[in-house]
């Protein structure tokens, strides 16, 4: 039996609840954490499992359609985290070094018909975000995007020492509903999950997870104040009347009464009233119950759970609590804590499905990406003249210490000073009295030419 026919079995065989074990067991698969293991692991056969695939994605779908605050938070990470663009980058000795592109990299520049990069990325981080897991396969000179609630990891109990010591990630099987399965090596699929599943060894979760209760309650206050407005914008009223009111006449009180009073239209409406018929306010109001503070907390820990600061995407509570004169500081706070180890994760996800150019005398190399042209990074001004004035003070340095003006461009570019190249010649400064350089023995050469020129001439005159 191969690896996806013993999958296709195991989707279709009946598990009968008969015990305690049973009933966590199949909650947990429920929950999309597998089924027999608390690792998120589910047997297929001796030796072989399947990490299951998370089952929520339409529900977190419809959050991100229906939520303001989870549809901010996203699409601000969504923005900046397509915006770069992917190179080679060479590794001297360990160390990062120069930038440079080649033509191996058109398929993440145009990854289908009409795709560009940033469509890649796009869908790369949604898919994270929702699922938290991203997967891509290259079938020819594109790439394929697998719904990752149809996604399988198929994984192996490795043996060590005459025991078992984990599981080895063999491959994914991807299976539409209703169609056949199609059984992928784990070489030729690249997964994205940035944020490791506690549950599961390869897995990742979504964001969206831990702060699933408070989406809820901002449905819930937005439904709160919906509700407000279309009840006239007053509060919950009690009316009572007197004990000798027939029900009829009750009835056509209370027909006439929300006909009159119920509405957005018809709010702030004088109340006339019969009598024996006595009103009484119950509830709180905005103002009493400080609804703004509520929601705003809500708000503040959502964006924290997507480590997007909350001034970035101008929530209630940020912008209390800064204001857009240090939006700076919150832009390298989510650019360092957030969007760089996102980009680096990506980069090393899709660098194998990619041959990268030979290996040189300077080294390695590896997929990276270029944020120099991303506009939410660059620096203002008065820091970007700070900057290329150290550098061009730098340059002058360098040439004028003798090393070749194109290795110290490169090495500053590169910020990688093993790149510098010296002449050989060095500043008088730095020579002894009376010592015989090439460059001395050169401007000495110089000099006597100069002179046996002008001899001639001399006795001419």
């Amino acid at each position: 039996m191969n690896l996806w026919q013993a999958h296709r079995r195991r989707g279709s065989e009946a598990r009968a609840i008969s015990t305690i074990d049973d009933y966590a067991a199949a909650l947990q698969e429920s929950l999309g954490y597998g089924g027999w293991s608390a690792l998120g692991i589910t047997q297929t056969q001796p030796g072989q499992a399947a990490e299951k695939a998370p089952s929520d994605l339409p529900g977190y779908a419809a959050l991100f359609a229906t939520n303001p605050v989870i549809w901010a938070c996203m699409v601000a990470r969504q923005m900046v985290f397509s915006a770069p663009r992917f190179v080679w980058q060479r590794l001297n000795n360990g160390t990062p070094s120069a930038l440079f592109g080649s033509q191996d990299l058109q398929i993440l520049e145009q990854p289908w018909p009409g795709g560009t990069t940033q469509d890649l990325l796009s869908r790369d981080i949604q898919d994270a975000d929702l699922a938290g897991n991203a997967y891509w396969t290259r079938l020819g000179d594109e790439l394929v995007r697998m719904r990752p609630d149809w996604v399988s990891i198929v994984l192996e109990r490795r043996e060590h020492r005459g025991g078992l010591l984990g599981w080895r990630k063999l491959g994914v099987i991807y299976q539409e509903p209703g169609q056949e399965p199609v059984p992928l090596l784990a070489d030729e699929v690249a997964h994205f999950a940035p944020i490791p599943d506690p549950l599961a060894t390869y897995r990742g979760m979504s964001w969206l997870t831990p702060v699933i209760r408070e989406v809820q309650n901002d449905n819930l206050m937005a439904r709160h104040k919906r509700r407000f407005f279309e009840n006239a914008a007053t509060p919950n009223m009690v009316v009572r009347l007197a004990r000798e009111v027939s029900p009829e006449a009750f009835a056509k009180f209370k027909a006439k009464m929300e006909a009159n009073h119920q509405g957005v239209d018809n709010a702030y409406k004088t109340l006339y009233l019969g009598g024996g018929a006595d009103v009484t306010v119950t509830g709180a109001n905005f103002q009493q119950m400080d609804f703004s503070s509520v929601q705003g907390a809500g708000e503040t820990r959502i964006a924290a759970a997507a480590g997007v600061p909350p001034v970035i995407v101008g929530l209630s509570e940020g912008l209390k609590a800064a204001t857009y004169s240090n939006y700076g500081q919150a832009r390298r706070r989510f650019a360092d804590g957030t969007i760089h180890p996102l980009w680096q994760n990506a980069a090393g996800s899709f660098g194998h499905l990619i041959t990268p150019p030979g290996a040189s005398t300077s080294g390695a190399v590896r997929l990276w990406y270029d944020a120099r042209d991303v506009p939410f990074l660059r620096e203002d001004a008065r820091d970007a003249a700070e900057i290329q004035g150290v550098q061009s003070r730098t340059i002058r340095t360098l040439v004028d210490a003798g090393y070749t003006p194109e290795s110290v461009m490169a090495a500053v570019t590169a910020s990688d000073w093993s790149l510098l190249v010296h002449t050989g010649l060095f500043s008088v400064q730095l020579q002894a009295p009376g010592t015989s350089t090439p460059q001395a023995a050169r401007v000495r050469a110089l000099a006597g030419a100069l002179e046996s020129a002008i001899r001639p001439i001399e006795g001419g005159a």
